[in-house]
C-alpha cells in the first residue's frame, strides 16, 4: 500500500488505461483513435480549471467560485460579440481572461487582507458572480444564431487532428507546469501551503502567495469562459452550475493534498482524464446517470482516504530522542583537577 501511494501518478494512469481498455471491450469503437481525441478534448476545460484549483490548493485555499467565474466571463464576452459581432476574437479572449483575473483577485484580497477563509469567501463570490450575470443578461440567453461564426469557430477548428480547444489546454498544461518548477512564485507557493513557519523564515509572504494564486486561477476560469461558450454555443446564467465540484474532485483525485503544500501537475492532469474517462465510459456500457454520480463520489471519497494517508508523516518528541541519545552517549568527564589521579 506505500508503494501505490509512492508512486500515485503512475498508479492512477494505469487504471485510466485499464478503463480504456475494459470498455473499449465491450465497445471496440471506443478505442478509435478519433474518438479517444475527443475524449481528451471533451476534457480541456476541466483540464485547464483543474490547473487553476490546484494552485489555490497548494497554498491551503479552496476556490468554490470557478464555474460561476466562468459562466461570468463567457457570458460578458458573448454580449460583446453579440452588439458588437466586429471585435476582434483575440480581444474577446483577452477580456474574458482579464475578467476572470479581476473576479480572481477580489476573492484573494479578502482572504489575504481580511483573514476571511477561503471556503466562505468563494461560497459568498459564487452567488454574487451567478447574480451579476442575472443582471447583464436579464435572465436571457444568447443562442448559437446570436454569436458570429468566427466567435464559434475558433475553438473547433483542427489542427494535427485535435481542435484548437485541446491544444489549448496542452499549452496551459505547459505552461503552468514550467511555472510551479522553475520560478520563484511556483515553488514559493508548495513552501507557503505546506509550512507556513519555514516560508516565513524563507522571507515568503503566505497570504500573498494565495492571493497571486487566487488571481491565476481567476485568469484560467476566465479563458475558460470563452472556451466554454463557444464549445457549448450558449450563454445563461446556469452555465456550468455544479461544476466546481468536478473541478475540486479532479484536483483529489490527482493527489493534491486540501491540506496544501503537496501536489504535482501530472496528477492533476491525470485526476481530470480520470473523471473524463468515467463520464464517457459508463454512458458507453449503459450505466444510469444515477449510478455515475455513485460511482464518482465514491472514486472522490476513496481519493480523500489514499490522499490523507499518503500526507501523514510520522510525529516525533523531538526533545524526548535528544534525551534518549545523551543518555546513550558515556558521561562527560569535567576538566581534571590539579593533583588528581
Amino acid at each position: 500500500m506505500k508503494t501505490l501511494l509512492k508512486h500515485r501518478e503512475l498508479f492512477l494512469a494505469m487504471v485510466i488505461l485499464l478503463m480504456i481498455l475494459g470498455v473499449g471491450g465491450r465497445s471496440p469503437e471506443f478505442l478509435r483513435p478519433g474518438n479517444l481525441l475527443e475524449m481528451f478534448n471533451d476534457t480541456s476545460i476541466l483540464i485547464i480549471l483543474a490547473l487553476g484549483q490546484m494552485m489555490v490548493l497548494l497554498t491551503k485555499g479552496i476556490d468554490l467560485s470557478m464555474a460561476a467565474n466562468l459562466a461570468l466571463a463567457g457570458m460578458i464576452v458573448a454580449l460583446l460579440n453579440f452588439h458588437y459581432p466586429a471585435l476582434p476574437i483575440g480581444l474577446l479572449v483577452a477580456i474574458a481572461t482579464a475578467a476572470g483575473l479581476a473576479m480572481g483577485a477580489v476573492n484573494g484580497l479578502l482572504v489575504w487582507k481580511l483573514g476571511i477563509p477561503s471556503i466562505v469567501v468563494t461560497l459568498g463570490t459564487m452567488s454574487i458572480y451567478r447574480g451579476i450575470i442575472f443582471l447583464l443578461s436579464g435572465g436571457g440567453w444568447i443562442n448559437a444564431h446570436q454569436m458570429s461564426p468566427g466567435f464559434l469557430s475558433l475553438p473547433r477548428t483542427s489542427f494535427l487532428h485535435l481542435p484548437i480547444l485541446g491544444w489549448c489546454a496542452l499549452a496551459v498544461l505547459a505552461a503552468v507546469g514550467y511555472f510551479m518548477r522553475y520560478s520563484r512564485t511556483g515553488r514559493a507557493m508548495y513552501t507557503a501551503g505546506g509550512n507556513a513557519t519555514a516560508a516565513y523564515y524563507a522571507g515568503i509572504n503566505a497570504g500573498k502567495m494565495r492571493f497571486v494564486s487566487f488571481c491565476l486561477s481567476g485568469a484560467l476560469a476566465g479563458f475558460s469562459g470563452y472556451l466554454w461558450i463557444t464549445r457549448f454555443a450558449v450563454a445563461y446564467v446556469d452555465v456550468a452550475n455544479g461544476f466546481e465540484l468536478q473541478i475540486v474532485a479532479a484536483c483529489v483525485i490527482g493527489g493534491i493534498s486540501t491540506m496544501g503544500g503537496i501536489g504535482t501537475v501530472a496528477g492533476c492532469l491525470l485526476g481530470a482524464l480520470f473523471l473524463g474517462v468515467i463520464n464517457n465510459a459508463l454512458p458507453v456500457i449503459g450505466v444510469s446517470p444515477f449510478w455515475q454520480m455513485a460511482i464518482s463520489g465514491g472514486v472522490i471519497v476513496i481519493a480523500v482516504i489514499m490522499n490523507e494517508r499518503a500526507n501523514k508523516r510520522g510525529g516525533r518528541l523531538i526533545l524526548h530522542d535528544v534525551a534518549l541519545a545523551q543518555q546513550s552517549l558515556p558521561p562527560r568527564s569535567g576538566p581534571k583537577k590539579e593533583g588528581s589521579l
